[in-house]
């Protein structure tokens, strides 16, 4: 499916769902900034539409981020890190959302499953009161966007 058919606004991705689910597809949703994609990004991605699901990722609109982490992020703007998800196969979807949190948009989504990092486990999870199952994916230890930008940061002041 072409890049700009799988970033859709929420309206249009709650008319796909009712045939998806008539396909008997489990409709699994995630949500982050994605700012900097790394390869602990992908095999999270990956990890989390196995089988036979229909994945959702929530993006954090550039206004969701600079009021979560500050005025000097997203460093790469919300068009261009929707397109990077989209363009990777296990992501069926990507809806960008406005809020700190992707409550409203799994509301309204209703998925079988949310899927969070294994950071989360044993915290409350967001939008955790709507679904069947909250399903918890390992992170690929040494790479987060914080830790990349502070070593960028880094190594430009040494320079």
């Amino acid at each position: 499916m072409a890049i700009n058919n799988k970033i859709l606004k929420l309206s249009v991705l709650l008319k796909k769902l009712p045939a998806l689910r008539r396909q008997g597809k489990t409709i699994a949703f995630t949500n982050g900034c994605f700012d900097l994609m790394h390869i602990g990004h992908v095999r999270y991605l990956e990890e989390a539409a196995r089988g036979n699901r229909i994945l959702i990722v929530g993006l954090n609109s550039d206004v969701s981020i600079s009021s979560i982490k500050g005025p000097s992020r997203p460093i790469v703007i919300q068009k261009s890190r929707a397109a990077v998800l989209a363009a990777l196969e296990c992501v069926d979807f990507v809806v960008i959302f406005n809020e700190d949190t992707p409550y409203k948009i799994i509301s309204a989504i209703k998925p079988d499953i949310l899927i969070k990092g294994a950071d989360w486990k044993g915290k409350s999870v967001i939008g955790e009161d709507l679904v069947k199952k909250v399903e918890f994916v390992k992170f690929v230890k040494g790479f987060s966007t914080t830790n990349i930008i502070e070593r960028i940061i880094k190594s430009e002041k040494k320079s």
